[in-house]
């Protein structure tokens, strides 16, 4: 079902949480809000006008205390992206924000910080629960979540004050697929969290359906009032969808996302959503983007 207010498309072009893919070269992620716009997303979700926060210039250099890849350009470029999706919130919009890498959550989640009290739905092939000690790439779209859980920098974790930007009881992962006995999380503080976690064998066990009435009675009873989805594309499998920064087989089908987004946006809490790190650099003719396109705006309008 369509979101009772309409959608306003915001772009958010940053690159600055990856590790260059080769020496000296930038993350091709920059350009998804241009590929998906060309592939036609504005159109057929009926969007006429667009925002669109530029990013700073990356650097590729680690920050020597704190071993984050562009802190401080993070920093900035979530206090200003907040102040656009904000904007759009007052303004009776639903935000639909194309990324760029995860990091560009710590801006989504300060917008909806700065309201009061709102939960996070966490799609992606990956917790994204790292910390600067237990990530080898330096890259804050590694560390998204625990960012905005509070685990962290203090340059990232305490934006305007406001730690936590989401509360870990107030988060549910759904449809991960990087939790393996045989090769442990490698950050501890994911499994002190206790967040909600359905993941994507579990969610196939018991269907889309009733994982997200579960994941929507776990937010309803934490009294949010709302919730904003997220989605890392690279939740869906590599064979189809390959042009990522790490891409993992056996991921979800384009049916299983569009079916996703639908049961989420049937609910009055969800308030808006993004998706992030599909890299048009490994998509030289265009059919990733377009494919993709019709997965998300089956989703969000069916």
């Amino acid at each position: 079902m369509k979101p009772k207010r309409p959608f306003r498309l915001i772009e958010a072009p940053s690159n600055l949480g990856l590790k260059p893919p080769i020496a000296n070269e930038q993350p091709g992620v920059r350009r998804m809000p241009e590929a998906l716009i060309a592939a036609g997303i504005m159109n057929d979700l009926k969007i006429y006008a667009t925002d669109r926060v530029p990013a700073p210039e990356y650097h590729p250099e680690r920050d020597p205390v704190t071993g984050v890849r562009n802190i401080d350009a993070i920093a900035d470029y979530s206090a200003k992206l907040a102040t656009v999706i904000g904007h759009e919130f007052s303004h009776g919009y639903f935000p639909v924000v194309l990324g760029g890498d995860c990091s560009i959550l710590l801006g989504s989640t300060l917008a909806l910080r700065k309201r009061g009290h709102y939960g996070l739905v966490f799609i992606d092939g990956h917790c994204d629960y790292l910390t600067p000690t237990s990530t080898g790439t330096g890259g804050a779209a590694g560390m998204d979540l625990a960012l905005v859980c509070g685990v962290g920098p203090e340059q990232l974790t305490n934006l305007n004050g406001l730690r936590p930007l989401v509360r870990t009881e107030d988060v549910v992962i759904l449809a991960n697929r990087d939790q393996d006995e045989s090769d442990p999380y490698p950050e501890p503080a994911f499994f002190d969290a206790q967040i909600k976690m359905i993941d994507l064998l579990h969610l196939r066990e018991i269907g889309i359906q009733e994982t997200v009435q579960q994941a929507l009675q776990y937010l309803t009873a934490k009294n949010v009032e709302g919730f904003w989805i997220h989605v890392d594309v690279d939740v869906l499998d590599s064979a189809i969808m390959p042009a990522v920064d790490s891409p993992m087989p056996d991921g979800l089908s384009y049916k299983e996302l569009s079916t996703l987004l639908q049961a989420l946006l049937d609910s009055d809490l969800a308030v808006g959503v993004q998706f992030t790190i599909f890299d048009p650099d490994l998509d030289l003719d265009g059919h990733l983007a377009k494919e993709l396109v019709a997965a998300i705006v089956k989703g969000l309008n069916p």
